[in-house]
């Protein structure tokens, strides 16, 4: 299959690459050279397309994309503000079912264990994550990156997956407050956000952060029956019951999620069987957790600054 990756930075690369292994036939296209007009040219000789573009230029390329039938996984977010959520939906209707939504934290095995978990009893629950930004890679600098815009960027929409594994986790949420801290040198970017959602019965907040020095991701769902506490970033996955507690041997190779996700999505645009994955983000079942994202990011409450310095 002849799949048009549109962004050549990390994730580009990275679904280029997975792509080519799966047996593909991938084309890397630079936004930065080509543009709109080079983009839509070459999707002329695909049959599929990635778009791992900056989140605020999406809207053009799925309408585009659409209109010649092609399938589309676009990386997360799918947009920051609620309008384009919906005007992505409307454009990317006819091929929605064959698209996917870039969550590949779906394919973890620590979500799945969670997702098939009875969380009836649960009444509270916390996400949270985080790491310096400035350590994130070699070379790289946040002020010259997607994420340092204040028009698509900021911690909130980059590390969004949180929110996604929320919605996975809990029916029915909605954001009731967001609570961030802005920088001086990046008006509009947020380094940290701590969202409030509810809910029927239960409570919770999701807070990731651009600051703390050492990686941190962690999921905590507490019941009346037990409390799942899972460490993603040290890979240790504890429940609690009245009996005590009990570890799960989960363990993960980072890429193997993508490259799950993207045989789903080869499957799901030539109409062939995916893997059964009850969480694959299909397109058209993710349009929830992309509202709760943009509903979010348009919630936001800076509360004040940061003094870092960020280069």
């Amino acid at each position: 299959m002849r799949v048009l990756v549109i962004g050549s930075g990390s994730i580009g690369r990275r679904h280029h690459d997975n792509l080519r292994s799966l047996g593909a036939e991938p084309r890397l296209l630079s936004w930065r050279e080509a543009g709109l007009d080079g983009a839509l040219a070459a999707m002329d000789g695909a049959e599929a397309v990635v778009i791992a573009t900056a989140t605020d230029i999406r809207l053009p390329l799925v309408e585009a994309a659409a209109a010649r039938g092609l399938a589309m996984y676009i990386e997360k977010p799918l947009a920051f503000r609620p309008k384009e959520v919906e005007a992505i939906a409307l454009a990317a209707a006819p091929v929605a079912e064959r698209s996917m939504l870039g969550y590949m934290m779906r394919y973890h095995p620590a979500v799945r264990a969670l997702a098939a978990a009875d969380l009836s009893d649960v009444f509270q629950f916390a996400l949270t994550i985080g790491h310096d930004v400035t350590q994130w890679r070699a070379n790289w600098r946040f002020s010259e990156s997607y994420a340092a815009k204040g028009e698509g960027g900021g911690v909130l929409l980059d590390l969004c997956h949180e929110l996604d594994l929320a919605v996975c986790l809990v029916p029915g949420l909605t954001v009731t407050q967001v609570e961030s801290l802005g920088h001086a040198a990046f008006p509009g970017v947020d380094f940290a956000s701590r969202i409030s959602l509810t809910a029927e019965g239960l409570a919770g907040d999701v807070s990731m952060d651009y600051l703390t020095p050492l990686l941190h991701r962690r999921t905590t769902l507490r019941g009346t029956e037990r409390m799942h506490d899972f460490d993603f970033a040290a890979q240790i996955y504890r429940v609690t019951e009245p009996s005590g507690p009990r570890l799960l041997d989960l363990p993960l190779e980072r890429n193997a999620m993508f490259l799950d996700a993207m045989r789903d999505f080869l499957a799901l645009a030539s109409g062939g069987e995916t893997s059964g994955n009850p969480l694959m983000p299909r397109l058209d079942r993710c349009l929830g957790s992309a509202r709760l994202v943009a509903d979010a990011w348009s919630k936001r409450e800076f509360i004040g600054s940061i003094t870092k310095d960020i280069p």
